[in-house]
């Protein structure tokens, strides 16, 4: 009797797991800021960014920069600070500048096309 208690507390420990395991992996992790940074980013280490919104599965909204090394700088939202607005304006004036095209020229940037960042 005693074993047919622990064999069914571990199918059920394992199932759970099982569970667990199975629906973090379908739902994928949410990469989200935390907290956010007044430090000023200085535009020319910034290749993108991304806005963080609080109704997307994140706690805080905030403005995700992406670096040229790959770091991810948590600031505030764009509506809320100055600064933030000033490299979000730099980037998408950089990244429209790569998508122009003259005659026969393929677009020459990564996000041509795309409204979003």
């Amino acid at each position: 009797m005693m074993l047919l208690r622990v064999t069914a507390l571990v199918l059920l420990a394992c199932g759970l797991w099982d569970c667990a395991t199975a629906s973090a992996g379908s739902e994928g992790a949410v990469d989200c800021c935390l907290a956010t940074s007044s430090a000023r980013i200085p535009p020319r280490l910034v290749k993108s960014y991304k806005v963080q919104t609080a109704g997307e599965g994140c706690r805080v909204d905030a403005t995700l920069f992406i670096t040229k090394r790959n770091k991810k700088l948590c600031a505030p939202p764009a509506d809320k600070t100055k600064w933030v607005q000033h490299v979000i304006k730099k980037l998408n004036r950089k990244s429209a500048a790569g998508c122009r095209r003259g005659k026969n020229q393929k677009p020459r940037g990564k996000n041509c096309g795309n409204s979003r960042h």
